[in-house]
Formats: structure tokens, sequence, C-alpha cells
């Protein structure tokens, strides 16, 4: 369990950590890479402005460092963790939603 005590941005670090963990404590080797190539890129979270479909916006959390594509970024009003794509018009969601890891390993 996660202190609510914590900020947010510690909040999510501690969920980040929590599944980098869990990956390398794993058996499967494919999986301890990608944690392992995901914890290289991390970065504290920052706030950012999200685009989303419709022309929405919603503040989210950076959380990786972005590859000049792609970053994942945490949705505080979701509970979850998204892939944005890099746009003119700054991140833009693209559906690819659920966990820290996943989302960083569909790319």
């Amino acid at each position: 369990m996660i202190d609510a005590g914590l900020s947010v941005a510690e909040r999510i670090t501690a969920l980040i950590m929590a599944e980098l963990a869990e990956a390398e404590a794993s058996s499967d080797v494919v999986l301890q890479r990608v944690a392992g190539e995901m914890r290289r890129v991390l970065r504290p979270p920052k706030e950012v402005t999200v685009n989303f479909s419709g022309g929405l916006t919603q503040k989210c959390w950076s959380v990786t460092r972005g590859d000049g594509d792609y970053r994942v970024v945490y949705l505080p009003v979701a509970g979850y963790f998204a892939l944005v794509v890099e746009s003119d018009f700054g991140p833009l969601d693209i559906g690819v939603h659920g966990s820290a890891l996943g989302c960083f390993s569909s790319v």
C-alpha cells in the first residue's frame, strides 16, 4: 500500500518502482530487460498538459523522458498510465492505457 501522506509525484514514483521491482524479480527475461530499459529513461514526475480526442486537455504527469516520438504519462483522474505521442501541440494521447511498464513496452 502506498502512503497517502506522500506528494502526487512521490505516489506516482512509488507505483512505478513497485512495478519495476516486480518485473525485475520475475523469471521472464524479456520482462526484466524491458524493466531495465524503462528504468534508464525514467524521470522525476513532471506535470504536463496532455491533449485528448475532441480537443480535450488534462493535467497529467510525465514519467519517462521522451524519445522524440513517445513518452509515458500518468493520468491522475483515471488512475493509470498512458502512452502519448509528441506533436506540434504537445503530448497527444493515443489510447494505450494501463500499467507504466505495459505502456512503455508497447512501443
